[in-house]
């Protein structure tokens, strides 16, 4: 087997980092997975063994990688990871979307996943210049709800908007037009909730784009959080239109 070499985003392959995102890369895309890495030290764990065994029921390659799990997870309690290759998703139009416009930060972006689909929204679209959503910290960030997820890539918002046209835009910005109890109630699927950069939010012209929403905050914060405003906007979107599953 080829050497395994430290995470870029120019690699055709990612880890996934940890026993549970693991696991859930395995229900979602055992297709995708190649090797299964172990550290000495967590043979004998249950979640451990549990991934030890459906890889060899899928027939995937098993090797102690001690170094590897360090390097790639900077901890020593990393006990297992899977290799896998990256892959290519679209969007379904049928379903809401979540837009996330420029985020540079990988912790951001993954917990913002995790958010995403615990409140029912299912498909991303994320538009450069962007964190890498393959980096193995965007994907531990989500807990292995990335792989449940459609994420895909634009180069431009524009391109975005181009494949998915006929759909309600909900920018969230700062001087949003109105609040988000007022919007949420009106909203009819399927819609796109359109976030931000973590310190310049949207440009202004996206509130000619659709209707502007804002969260109400107190003045002791300037600003919330980008992956607390995802679950925020998402949660009361999602239980306020009737937009949820089941």
């Amino acid at each position: 087997m080829p050497k395994l070499e430290s995470y870029n985003r120019k690699l055709s392959y990612s880890y996934a980092l940890g026993v549970f995102p693991a696991l859930m890369l395995l229900e979602s895309r055992p297709e995708c997975v190649t090797r299964l890495l172990l550290h000495p030290a967590g043979l004998g764990n249950d979640g451990v063994e549990k991934l030890r065994a459906r890889c060899a029921e899928l027939g995937i390659r098993e090797e102690l990688a001690e170094r590897v799990l360090r390097r790639e997870s900077k901890k020593d309690n990393c006990f297992a990871a899977l290799v896998f290759e990256k892959y290519a998703c679209d969007l379904d139009p049928n379903e809401n979307h979540a837009v996330l416009c420029q985020i540079s930060d990988s912790g951001n972006v993954g917990t913002a996943i995790r958010s995403l689909i615990g409140f029912g929204i299912h498909d991303v679209a994320v538009i450069k210049p962007c964190v890498d959503v393959f980096d193995p910290h965007v994907l531990r960030a989500s807990m292995g709800a990335f792989y449940k997820m459609r994420v895909h890539v634009y180069d431009t918002f524009e391109d975005y908007r181009a494949q998915h046209p006929e759909r309600a835009l909900y920018p969230f910005m700062l001087d949003g037009a109105k609040t988000l109890t007022e919007v949420a109630p009106t909203a009819r699927p399927p819609f796109s909730l359109v976030f931000g950069n973590e310190q310049t939010g949207l440009p202004p012209h996206f509130a000619t784009l659709g209707q502007s929403v804002f969260i109400p905050q107190s003045r002791e914060i300037d600003s919330l959080n980008l992956a607390v405003a995802v679950s925020v906007g998402t949660f009361v979107f999602l239980n306020s239109c009737g937009g949820r599953d089941a």
